[in-house]
């Protein structure tokens, strides 16, 4: 089959590599219909990760059910199906509370999964015509059959799920006022997300027009953080500070001083400053704990200078780690089928699988157009 293939930093390629192919009882191979490009695919495309080459990447995949293993027992062969990016067992003491994002089966050594990314296990990459399922179902939720919200159904893999997941380690409840930083496609689906839970008012902190003007589309309120400090203009706008802050943004992030300086802490203490007293913080956004291209030999071990001390006078809470996607996905799938939900909203563009590799070039370069990316292998 053809997949996109990492070759080296700011390069991949479209290649041949072998088909998937039923490997366990409990598989299935999917023929993928639609995957996104996601901005965690970036920082292993700009080299910023441990990655080598010949990754085929892709973790926000859905498609068809074309194969199906002896032990699958919930999915049939023609099922239209969408996979949480974390691969997980069902069957461990974290799965089985939830947290499926720290699956304790699937990656020896480590707590979680995921699909074609780098230390999360041996699982291929879904930006390619086909893609093998383990525990397939667990990891497998089935959609109803045809093409209907295609592209909706597509957010479900990881980004729609993603932004409710840092509402909820905020705690965003209704009639709160929300805070976002960072309005690429988990920002946006972060303010989405706190509307659909209620919140008054969300504030989303981006500079590239598109994303801000897509902020403003669902009744975002947007802030260019090159105008003034991002922090000082919200508490403006509010009584002291919104009641949650969610970091969509991650280790990657730029300081308003400097847009075009990278400070990996700024988002989260300028979350410190944005938040009212005993307010809460989510931070879904990705830290590493090693990062070859950092800054300096701190910020190169994940080693950040956080303003605990602000936000232990504040008496802040804070929320991490990555989304345990099954906790929400079939739940969100019901909102988007009672068209209660359109997640698509942030789908700028969608390509073929040979356009990837041009695909990937526009949206790193943030490029007008190239907020969401999807591709029909």
């Amino acid at each position: 089959m053809r997949a996109v293939v990492y070759q080296e930093p700011f390069q991949v390629a479209v290649q041949d590599v072998p088909d998937p192919r039923i490997e366990h009882p409990n598989d299935v191979v999917v023929r993928v219909t639609s995957t996104c490009i996601c901005g965690s695919d970036l920082h292993m495309y700009e080299g910023r990760t441990a990655a080598e080459p010949g990754i085929v990447f892709g973790h926000e995949n859905m498609g068809i059910v074309e194969e199906v293993g002896s032990a699958v027992t919930a999915v049939r062969a023609g099922d239209r199906v969408v996979m949480p990016f974390n691969v997980a067992c069902g069957f461990c003491r974290n799965c089985q509370a939830g947290n499926t994002a720290f699956c304790l089966t699937v990656n020896p050594g480590a707590a979680g999964g995921a699909y074609g990314y780098v230390a999360m296990g041996p699982y291929t990459g879904g930006q390619a015509q086909y893609l093998r399922v383990p525990y397939a179902d667990f990891n497998c939720l089935v959609l109803p059959p045809g093409d209907e919200h295609e592209t909706d159904y597509a957010m479900l893999a990881d980004i729609f799920p993603t932004g409710y997941h840092g509402c909820d380690l905020a705690g965003v409840s209704p009639g709160q006022t929300v805070a976002v930083y960072g309005a690429g496609p988990v920002g946006l689906m972060a303010a989405y997300s706190a509307f659909l839970r209620g919140a008054s008012r969300v504030f989303v902190v981006d500079r590239v027009p598109e994303r801000l003007r897509l902020a403003e589309q669902i009744g975002a309120t947007p802030i260019d953080f090159t105008v003034d400090d991002p922090a000082q203009q919200i508490r403006e706008l509010t009584d002291g500070g919104p009641d949650a802050g969610i970091d969509a943004v991650g280790y990657q992030a730029h300081g308003y001083h400097d847009p075009e300086q990278e400070e990996p802490a700024t988002v989260l203490n300028a979350l410190i400053h944005t938040v009212r007293p005993t307010g809460a913080l989510g931070v879904p956004g990705l830290y590493l704990s090693a990062d070859p291209g950092g800054r300096d030999e701190h910020a190169q071990q994940g080693r950040l200078l956080f303003e605990i001390g602000a936000m232990f006078e504040k008496g802040l809470r804070m929320g991490t780690g990555q989304a345990n996607v099954k906790r929400y996905n079939r739940q969100l799938r019901d909102l988007i089928t009672a068209g209660r939900a359109t997640p698509s909203f942030v789908v700028t563009n969608e390509v073929t699988l040979d356009q990837a590799p041009m695909a990937y070039q526009k949206f790193d370069q943030h490029l007008e157009g190239y907020t969401k990316v999807v591709i029909h292998p």
